[in-house]
């Protein structure tokens, strides 16, 4: 099964992959992922230490092509961390660019350098494997905020049916260029963001290290020009900021065919202002590593911020209550966790075999994420179930619309939203914010403001305000540090 069809046969010279560094045609790029596939003989599976270079990316794709599985390496994961995936995993070897240091814990590895300037004609034309659809293509370790991270196993049936769904309702062709400066050791910079661009024949722009610069130089010097950005809140958040004062950014993004943000939910106010800024709407998507994308708002859909639009093509979205029954009808309001199925879900967890079964319900895959259903079968996120769904006094609450709530207020930059026990409630709202420079804002305030917005149930017991909140690199909130931070939030409580 092939994943990259413009690599096959007669490859042109358009341009594949372009880092700050160095770019690589089509046929450039076949010929290194041949080279770098011939190295790989006898290899079952191959770790990649995944920093933002274009080594990385033909690393993947050259073990893509062989039919290797690949792990890839955050090369920020500590050595506890790293000597977890390196057991669980099992990888023959890992590959790196020249000169970088492999870390300790995949020292005992075999190591391939991905060197792009080696030459090796009888090599270049080596032999390809046919891996078939169900076979393992990427092992993606999630977060672990739940104990040690998991290995998700996601199968080359699942990369190539998602990334041709997200192409049909994006109308993703040969002709776009993606632009951004997402991690590549995860779904959604690495899978989106790399090798949907490949499939499709077009141009995979990484741009580094995100900037507002870099992201207007991508859209307007470049030398091939940005059609479609990706990104994550805290970057448009970003590019909002800067368009503000700078005119010409403003026109560099009003000349996007497609700005996509995902990973979290973008507030309705960054929505806004971006429109105001660019006249350009952005379109959210929803998904996971363990599912790759669930849903996405149409290139020519309705646009509808806070909510990630409806399920892909091929794909199944369902919500069901406490007691597993499907929930009907939408209505916007009632609250259900979010089910999956389809042929872009993963082979399971590696090794876990209980984790699997656990996360699994009758062939449909049970997220963990809660969402309301709501016209044209729009999904609207509220929050996990583990962190954001509060009962407080017989209400289910999710913490989403809350959040999103605060950060309407005009003081408020950013807002967090956790449920703590309470004796009376079961459990009661708290609120964690941050304000924008220079703001003075009182805590009840707040407090009215969104009871005044939502019904007074949803309203927080409870503000702590913080100087920034915890993140991690795709720009969730880390919840679970929240309460770390407590005494030093209450001692600057208004």
């Amino acid at each position: 099964m092939s994943l990259f069809p413009a690599l096959a046969d007669d490859p042109r010279d358009d341009p594949a992959l372009a880092f700050d560094d160095r770019t690589l045609s089509y046929r450039e790029l076949s010929a290194a992922a041949r080279r770098l596939a011939a190295a790989l003989e006898g290899c079952r599976c191959l770790a990649v230490l995944a920093e933002p270079r274009i080594e990385t990316a033909v690393a993947v794709i050259a073990a893509l092509e062989a039919g290797v599985p690949v792990v890839p390496i955050n090369p920020k994961s500590g050595p506890s961390e790293l000597a977890h995936i390196a057991a669980d995993a099992e990888p023959d070897a890992v590959a790196v660019a020249p000169g970088v240091q492999v870390p300790e814990a995949l020292a005992g590895r075999d190591q391939v350098v991905v060197d792009l300037d080696a030459v090796g004609e009888a090599e270049a034309h080596a032999a390809r494997r046919d891996p078939g659809a169900e076979d393992p293509a990427l092992i993606v370790y999630t977060s672990g905020t739940t104990g040690r991270p998991k290995g998700a196993v996601l199968p080359r049936r699942a990369i190539a049916s998602n990334l041709d769904a997200l192409a049909e309702v994006w109308e993703w062709t040969a002709d776009d260029t993606v632009a951004h400066g997402l991690p590549l050791f995860h779904v959604h910079g690495l899978v989106v963001g790399i090798l949907g661009p490949v499939r499709r024949g077009g141009t995979a722009l990484h741009l580094g290290r995100f900037s507002p610069e870099g992201v207007q130089w991508a859209f307007t010097e470049a030398p091939t020009p940005a059609t479609m950005l990706f990104g994550v809140p805290t970057m448009y958040r970003r590019l909002a900021d800067a368009a503000a004062g700078a005119p010409e950014l403003s026109r560099a993004l009003a000349g996007a065919r497609l700005l996509v943000s995902g990973s979290a939910a973008l507030p309705a106010s960054e929505h806004a202002r971006l429109r105001e800024l660019t006249g350009r709407a952005v379109v959210e998507r929803y998904g996971m590593t363990e599912t790759l994308m669930n849903t996405a708002i149409h290139a020519d859909g309705r646009p509808a911020p806070g909510t990630v639009g409806p399920a892909l093509p091929g794909v199944e979205v369902r919500l069901v209550d406490d007691d597993g029954a499907a929930i009907t009808g939408a209505d916007d309001e009632t609250i259900g966790e979010i089910q999956v199925r389809g042929p872009n879900l993963f082979l399971g967890y590696l090794n876990r075999e209980d984790a699997t079964a656990e996360a699994m319900r009758d062939g449909w895959f049970a997220t963990g994420d809660m969402a309301t259903r709501g016209e044209g079968d729009y999904i609207r996120i509220v929050g996990r179930r583990a962190t954001d769904l509060i009962k407080s006094g017989g209400y289910k609450i999710g913490a989403g619309e809350i959040e999103g709530c605060l950060r309407e207020h005009p003081a408020v930059q950013d807002a967090a939203v956790t449920g703590e026990p309470d004796d009376d409630l079961g459990e009661r709202v708290i609120a964690w914010v941050v304000l924008d420079d220079g703001a003075q804002v009182a805590e009840n305030d707040l407090i009215d403001h969104v009871a005044g917005e939502l019904a007074p149930h949803k309203r927080p017991r409870v503000v702590h305000f913080l100087d920034e909140l915890p993140r991690n690199e795709l720009g969730k909130v880390q919840k679970a540090r929240l309460g770390d931070l407590r005494d030093d939030a209450v001692t600057r409580s208004r």
